[in-house]
């Protein structure tokens, strides 16, 4: 599909969005597909570092969670609009992408993973100890309510994840097909190779540090607004890390059409066990899926192939 077909069929889902309040009137549903749409973006950020270039990052919720604070402070001091949270979000997220590279994209492998991990850890604790943010306690918020036409919070959250998931898509989808996905895919095949060939590898994955890092934080803004409520422990949270490695791989990492296959089917699943048996039950519902995938199915559900078939 080209790209300005593409990018017309994602306005056309936003517009869809944005009449979807008149349509459907029960709340729960908004719920529930806001959390599915935080996951599209989540995994759809994290593959463009961890799948593209294949450096395996560990430290998503470090970024979600940096997203949701950042909107958080916006909300509690100047009561922000939620453009403005986005914005500042995605800078943080770009800025600590940025740095976070290039302290780390010289390791490779199991120590850049590490290193990913060490920063969740750090900012989980630096909040805990910042009494304006409300520490390890929590911090309650009042959000500014939304126009009269979404109806209500929930409707208001659900459409401004959609735009951001449909955003994140076009952005991965210009990524992977322009000269800075193959120079991503050419790291990912043999990095040693890349740079002979004149890639400028360390550039790339500076870049895609920051695209990813500002796509994960940006995902993380609305989350106050959607809980009026933010704790360390949620905003940190190891199934957020855990969902955003995930999702990419049982779609496939390969392209952009995997991780929202991903994120849409384990989501959903998410959501209806949380509903049907108990929250709790996630991460074990997560580790058995992740684990069915990587032994009978290693490249996703487009490495299938009856899905290649059909490619072809």
């Amino acid at each position: 599909m080209r790209m300005p077909l593409f990018i017309a069929l994602a306005a056309l889902v936003i517009a869809a969005g944005f009449l979807l309040p008149h349509i459907i009137l029960n709340p729960f549903y908004f719920f529930a597909g806001y959390v599915v749409l935080q996951y599209v973006v989540i995994a759809t950020g994290w593959n463009i570092l961890g799948g593209y270039a294949g450096y395996t990052n560990f430290g998503a919720s470090a970024f979600f969670g940096a997203g949701a604070y950042a909107a958080a402070f916006l909300v509690k001091g100047f009561g922000a609009p939620m453009l403005l949270q986005l914005v500042t979000a995605g800078c943080v997220g770009v800025i600590l992408g940025v740095a976070t590279g290039y302290l780390t994209l010289r390791i490779q492998g199991i120590y850049f993973a590490i290193a990913t991990v060490a920063l969740v850890v750090v900012l989980e604790t630096l909040i805990n100890n910042i009494e304006y943010l409300g520490g390890a306690a929590g911090l309650p918020l009042l959000v500014p309510q939304p126009a009269a036409w979404f109806g209500g919070q929930p409707q208001y959250v659900f459409f401004i994840m959609l735009v951001l998931a449909v955003c994140a898509v076009v952005v991965a989808r210009w990524i992977e097909i322009s000269w800075i996905g193959r120079g991503l895919r050419a790291i990912r095949a043999s990095e040693p190779a890349a740079e002979c060939s004149g890639v400028p590898t360390l550039k790339l994955k500076l870049l895609a540090c920051a695209i990813s890092g500002g796509i994960m934080s940006m995902a993380g803004a609305p989350y106050p607004t959607y809980s009026s409520y933010l704790d360390p422990i949620s905003a940190f949270s190891l199934t957020i890390g855990l969902n955003a490695l995930a999702m990419p791989l049982i779609g496939g990492t390969q392209t952009w059409l995997g991780p929202v296959i991903g994120a849409v089917l384990l989501a959903s699943v998410q959501q209806i066990t949380t509903v049907t048996i108990s929250s709790e039950f996630n991460i074990l519902v997560v580790g058995a899926v992740l684990i069915a995938f990587v032994a009978l199915a290693p490249e996703g559900l487009l490495g299938l192939r009856i899905f290649r078939r059909r490619a072809a």
